[in-house]
C-alpha cells in the first residue's frame, strides 16, 4: 500500500468515529435549528424542520438521551406545551462534529486535486 492509499484510509477511518447520533440528518437539522434560537416549542420544530410529529419525538428522544438538549414539559391554558433546548454539551459536540467533518472533507478534498 502506498504512502497516498494509507493517508487516504486513515481519512477514511476517521469517518468512523464522527458522533452517529448528530450525523444522522435529522437529528442534524433538529440542532441546526436549536442553535439559532434560545428556546423552541415543538410546533416550531414541526414548522421548521419539515419533520412528522412522530419522527421529531422519536429524534429529539435520543438527543436528550445524550444529553443534547433539554426538554421541559408545561401546561399553558391547559394545554400539553413542550420546550426544547440545546444544552451546552449539545452545543460544544455541534461544534466538535462541524470541525471533525471539515478536517475530513479537507483532507479527502485536497486528494482529489493532487
Amino acid at each position: 500500500m502506498s504512502k497516498k492509499d494509507s493517508a487516504h484510509n486513515e481519512h477514511l477511518e476517521k469517518i468512523d468515529e464522527i458522533d452517529q447520533i448528530i450525523h444522522s440528518p435529522t437529528r442534524l437539522k433538529i440542532l441546526i435549528v436549536l442553535a439559532e434560537v434560545v428556546k423552541a416549542d415543538f410546533t416550531f420544530l414541526v414548522l421548521t424542520t419539515g419533520l412528522t410529529r412522530g419522527n421529531l419525538s422519536a429524534n429529539l428522544r435520543k438527543l436528550e438521551q445524550a444529553g443534547y438538549v433539554t426538554i421541559e414539559k408545561s401546561f399553558v391554558n391547559r394545554v400539553a406545551r413542550s420546550m426544547i433546548q440545546l444544552t451546552k454539551h449539545g452545543r460544544t459536540a455541534l461544534k466538535s462534529y462541524q470541525a471533525d467533518m471539515q478536517v475530513i472533507m479537507d483532507a479527502l478534498l485536497s486528494e482529489l486535486d493532487s
